[in-house]
């Protein structure tokens, strides 16, 4: 590889192991790096998550070594999917999805199976970043962003002290969640139940939706707007969360049906606010089923599933109802 690429191989090897960054490089090396991988048969989609995964090594080198004068990496952007997955997989080991569809070849000697931060690195983080969150809330509307995604971030850390401390914290900010439709926090209330029901309380999550998303045109049109972003269906980064509010322009609704309907299956903490998501999807775009019919027939056939349980609450089961008859509609 070091001789496909052209350069020598302890570089290619520093690749590999980490101990020479990609982030590192200058930008017209990084780019004729990514051009040759991919004449080299590189899987277009993996290549993609190197930006993500960039992101990602900032955040934690941020948190870990934090510097006076720069604002921290999740003040200045809203970070994506892609982003918080590849942390995830630095925190706590969970494989990112679009990874686990390859095929894991054998390599010579001991290799590790995810790129996890070692034990007390994870600490040092978690600790950090609770405290970067803390701090956040004390400047007021400027730290909004950095607040909410740090708290988010926090839920990745499910030991006995991060479960307490989330509690707590949302305990102090609870009314945010309780506030009916759009507010100035909704997008902090929106990210802290969905802390929540990370660390196994769904009941904030509810609340949300009953509250802040039901019956409000404007929440619901964040709503959506920010699935589009998390999802990928909105592509130009954002630097703060009014687009929420305000959209950007056109966004591609196929991909976020997608999207949502792989989101529904994969993450059942928040199958509530999938499903409440698609239903206000399909009641604007009632066309969608029409675009993907094999995703179509497959949703249809998991929408029946979780109608045959008890696992979601008695709206999104209402909401589930009504999505199965739009997409049975549409096959007929």
């Amino acid at each position: 590889m070091a001789e496909a690429i052209g350069v020598d191989l302890a570089t290619w090897q520093g690749w590999e192991t980490g101990r020479r960054p990609l982030a590192n490089m200058k930008a017209g090396a990084l780019l004729n790096l990514r051009r040759r991988l991919l004449v080299l048969g590189s899987d277009p989609h993996l290549l993609h998550l190197l930006d993500p995964a960039m992101d990602a090594d900032h955040i934690i080198s941020a948190t870990l070594h934090p510097e006076p004068t720069a604002p921290h990496p999740l003040a200045d952007r809203v970070h994506t999917r892609d982003t918080a997955h590849m942390l995830a997989w630095a925190l706590n080991g969970t494989t990112p999805l679009a990874l686990t569809r390859g095929v894991s070849l054998a390599r010579r000697g001991p290799v590790a199976k995810a790129p996890l931060l070692p034990a007390p690195d994870r600490s040092a983080f978690f600790s950090q970043l609770r405290e970067t969150a803390d701090s956040a809330v004390r400047t007021g509307e400027s730290g909004l962003l950095l607040h909410r995604q740090a708290l988010y971030l926090c839920s990745y850390d499910q030991t006995p002290e991060a479960t307490s401390w989330v509690g707590h914290a949302v305990h102090v900010r609870r009314d945010l969640i309780r506030a009916r439709g759009w507010t100035p926090h909704w997008s902090t209330a929106r990210s802290t139940a969905a802390a929540l029901a990370r660390l196994g309380d769904r009941r904030p999550l509810l609340d949300f939706i009953d509250r802040a998303l039901v019956d409000d045109d404007t929440a619901e049109t964040a709503n959506l707007n920010y699935w589009a972003y998390w999802l990928g269906s909105i592509r130009e980064p954002q630097p703060d969360d009014g687009f929420m509010r305000h959209g950007t322009g056109d966004w591609e609704p196929v991909r976020l049906f997608r999207g949502l309907a792989g989101g529904l299956q994969q993450a059942p903490a928040y199958a509530d606010l999938y499903v409440h998501s698609l239903w206000a999807l399909l009641t604007t775009h009632r066309w969608l089923p029409l675009a993907d019919h094999a995703l179509t027939d497959t949703l249809c056939a998991h929408t029946a599933q979780l109608l045959d349980h008890d696992e979601i609450s008695p709206r999104a089961r209402r909401e589930l109802s009504a999505v199965q008859y739009v997409l049975r509609s549409s096959r007929t």
